[in-house]
């Protein structure tokens, strides 16, 4: 068995990537003075979803040739980077989507839910480690009613280094007082697989549309820990579980 079970928070226990595609899209939307289309910064975005909001904003002001534009604005936001227009753009849009509780409430993945409820009553150790910052992921939790169903929280502002980098998995293992290989990692993003397999653990990627084209593009981790369908979690939970003892014990 492992003796922890670590879960990502976007797109994993609810789609608030979703949200913060919609968000990004309607802030490159305005900058761009309408010539691109909400679309097609919907599918930019999946080029680097789970990553941080630097590097998200970085690769969007460059993919639409936002330059321009968003250093017409830094005095505005009282920031130095291209990036940072964007980003406190995007921010300003999701915050207001965040007003609606009901709309995480909506959009949590039931699955991934039932699976974090099933893991706190068997008295496993859990963990949460995420690239939102802490103001919003701590107003994600809140909303959703999760607070009390971790034994740490790790964000984007308690490491150095974003996903793929592994830092964060490790802090979290590290609090928890658990060695890697005993965790067990539940992402939905190829940069949040990297980052758990890099800091030596097993990993789960449940996939949601958008990630599920990149995991089938790579090979990160083997297709038969990879959930495309809700149902079928609990079998691959299964079986990650008896490849772990076998791993751990032999045979």
């Amino acid at each position: 068995m492992y003796r922890a079970v670590i879960f990502d928070l976007d797109g994993t226990l609810v789609q608030t990537e979703k949200l913060k595609a919609i968000s990004y899209a309607k802030a490159v939307a305005e900058l761009a003075g309408g010539r691109v289309s909400e679309s097609d910064v919907v599918e930019a975005f999946k080029d680097v979803v789970g990553r941080s909001r630097q590097e998200v904003s970085t690769h969007l002001v460059s993919r639409f040739g936002l330059e321009k534009k968003t250093r017409s604005r830094l005095a505005e936001f009282g920031v130095d980077r291209t990036w940072q227009v964007l980003a406190r753009m995007r921010l300003s849009i999701y915050d207001r989507m965040l007003d609606d509780p009901e709309i995480l409430r909506s959009n949590q993945w039931p699955h991934n839910v039932e699976l974090l409820k099933r893991v706190r009553k068997n008295q496993c150790r859990v963990g949460l480690a995420t690239m939102s910052h802490c103001k919003q992921a701590t107003r994600v939790l809140e909303i959703l009613g999760f607070t009390d169903d971790f034994d740490f929280v790790a964000t984007r502002d308690d490491v150095e280094h974003a996903k793929p980098h592994p830092e964060i998995y490790l802090l979290v293992a590290s609090e928890l007082d658990v060695p890697p290989h005993e965790c067990l990692v539940i992402e939905d993003s190829p940069a949040g697989v990297e980052a758990a397999t890099s800091a030596g653990m097993d990993v789960i990627a449940v996939t949601t549309p958008f990630t599920r084209e990149k995991f089938r593009q790579s090979d990160l981790v083997g297709r038969r820990f990879v959930v495309d369908e809700p149902a079928e979690l609990p079998n691959v939970m299964w079986e990650r579980l008896l490849a772990h003892q076998r791993d751990t014990h032999g045979g």
